[in-house]
C-alpha cells in the first residue's frame, strides 16, 4: 500500500479545485523550471534547477535523462538519493486527482538506482537501494532494497539475494 495523504472535496472533482491545492503561480514556475531541465543536456544544471528552484532532494551523481517528467505542483515531495540514474522519459508524480479526493505521497529513490526509460513512478513509493525498475514499468508499490522489479502490474522479478547471486556468477542462471 503506498503511503499518501487523502484530502476529500465537495462538488466538483479535485482537479477542478486544482488552484485551492497548489498556488498558479507556483504551477507557473514549476512548468517553466520543469521544462527547461527535460531538454538540457547538462546533468548538473538539471539537478541544480531542481534543488534550486523546485526544493526536489537531489542527491550527487544522480542522472536525470533527457525529458523526464518531475511532479509539476508538488515536486519537492520528491527525492533521490546519490549516483542513480532516471531513465529517458520517465514520470515521477506526488499527486494524484480524484473525483471525491485528491492524495499526495513523497516519492523516495534511493542511493544508486537504476530506473529504465519509460517508467511512471506514483506517489506514495519508496525506491530502496540499489534497486533496478526496467523501462516501461508502472511502480505502484514500494521496491525493496537491491530488488529488480518490471512490467505493468510491476512484479518482483528477483529478489536481493537472487541479483547478488547472478552478479557473483557472471550474470547467468
Amino acid at each position: 500500500m503506498r503511503k499518501t495523504e487523502r484530502y476529500p472535496v465537495k462538488g466538483a472533482n479535485s482537479l477542478w479545485h486544482i488552484y485551492k491545492t497548489v498556488p498558479f503561480f507556483k504551477v507557473v514556475k514549476n512548468f517553466i523550471v520543469i521544462q527547461m531541465a527535460r531538454y538540457t543536456p547538462f546533468l548538473s544544471m538539471k539537478n541544480w534547477l531542481y534543488r534550486t528552484f523546485l526544493h526536489m532532494k537531489v542527491g550527487d551523481q544522480t542522472a536525470f535523462a533527457l525529458m523526464v517528467m518531475v511532479d509539476i505542483m508538488f515536486p519537492e515531495k520528491i527525492k533521490v538519493g546519490r549516483n542513480s540514474v532516471i531513465g529517458y522519459n520517465t514520470t515521477i508524480l506526488a499527486h494524484e486527482y480524484l473525483i471525491e479526493e485528491y492524495r499526495l505521497g513523497n516519492v523516495m529513490i534511493g542511493n544508486e538506482v537504476l530506473i529504465g526509460a519509460n517508467t511512471t513512478i506514483l506517489h506514495g513509493v519508496t525506491i530502496g537501494d540499489h534497486a533496478v525498475v526496467s523501462a516501461g514499468t508502472l511502480v505502484h508499490k514500494d521496491v525493496p532494497a537491491g530488488a529488480f522489479v518490471g512490467g505493468n502490474p510491476m512484479q518482483l522479478i528477483y529478489t536481493k539475494e537472487q541479483m547478488e547471486e547472478r552478479r557473483k556468477n557472471g550474470g547467468e542462471e
